[in-house]
């Protein structure tokens, strides 16, 4: 089995208070990729609540974002869409990384062998990276892949950083001639 995880596509980080050029962007491709994808597509949520400014993350990055269920929280709208037509696992996130993704993702793994697990979205140097090292900490013999070219990062600078950071790791990069600037 096949693994796509689609990380925080939400209208904050493309449209929103967080977005950017660069995450409106790969919006087409990460639908298409989402369209023809054979296997497994899971989604995650940054998800925060309205204290999000008294907390850790929120007085390091003091914007107000994914707050559950205010608009920006949602996913872009083709792929609210896609997850709701396709009863797709959506995994709400407090944190930067799964270890729920994670730790659901070692029992699959444990009952049916998964061959790769491929991860797209945003942002390349948070929340990709982190879910892409925990996934390679819980499963270190199963091929975890990152495709560079529906993925951003905050800056094209931090997207490349990261994506450099995740080979050492021995986390594939594909699609490089994508948004690594």
């Amino acid at each position: 089995m096949k693994y796509l995880i689609v990380v925080d596509m939400q209208k904050d980080f493309i449209t929103g208070s967080l977005g950017t050029e660069e995450a409106k962007a790969i919006l087409p491709k990460v639908i298409e990729k989402v369209g023809r994808y054979e296997g497994q597509i899971l989604f995650t949520k940054d998800t925060h609540t309205g204290d999000y400014l008294n907390t850790q993350e929120g007085r390091n990055l003091p914007v107000k974002h994914c707050i559950l269920g205010e608009e920006g929280w949602r996913l872009a709208d083709e792929l609210e869409e896609a997850a709701e037509r396709g009863g797709r696992t959506i995994y709400q996130k407090p944190a930067f990384g799964s270890v729920e993704l994670a730790e659901a993702l070692k029992k699959e793994h444990a009952k049916e062998p998964i061959e790769e697990i491929e991860l797209c979205g945003l942002c390349t140097d948070i929340c990709v990276i982190s879910n892409a090292l925990l996934l390679k900490a819980f499963l270190p013999e199963v091929p975890v892949c990152v495709d560079a070219a529906c993925c951003a990062g905050v800056t094209p600078k931090s997207h490349k950083n990261a994506l450099e950071a995740m080979k050492m790791c021995q986390v594939l990069i594909k699609g490089e001639e994508g948004n690594a600037k």
